[in-house]
């Protein structure tokens, strides 16, 4: 318990664990892990596009994410799904995670015309509550 000062004077040795090495490990794993858990998420790499003040946003697995590469993939999450089932993916994740926002992020060397496209398809669809996602602009 307390420290003792001396010598070990015909006692046993001290068979008291020090857990202040522990406590160090596991609270740097802690800030490892509270660091790359936003990154996990966007697992698809993108160049977003880059506006000037926009909302801070942290996107999470409760968030409905669709992702549109270059290359025209689409993603739902980390999930690579095909135009004709775009709608009926989103709505299981809507229902999944309780939620009706589609956070849409689209590669910034797609052309607009495609974007504006899969935007009015989307709404054709019935699924109106579409936020983009950029990057912040650094000075």
């Amino acid at each position: 318990m307390g420290m003792q000062i001396g010598g070990n004077k015909g006692k046993a040795p001290i068979s008291e664990i020090n857990v202040t090495p522990l406590v160090d490990v596991m609270l740097v794993l802690l800030i490892i892990f509270m660091v790359t858990a936003p990154l996990m998420l966007n697992g698809i790499n993108l160049q977003l596009p880059k506006t000037s003040n926009a909302n801070a946003l942290n996107l999470t697995a409760k968030q409905v994410v669709l992702s549109l590469t270059k290359s025209e993939e689409l993603y739902v999450g980390k999930d690579k799904i095909l135009q004709s089932e775009l709608v009926q993916t989103v709505a299981s994740e809507f229902k999944r995670t309780q939620s009706d926002v589609l956070f849409f992020r689209a590669d910034y060397g797609v052309s607009y015309g495609r974007v504006a496209s899969l935007m009015a398809y989307l709404n054709k669809q019935g699924i109106n509550k579409i936020a983009l996602v950029t990057e912040t602009e650094t000075p």
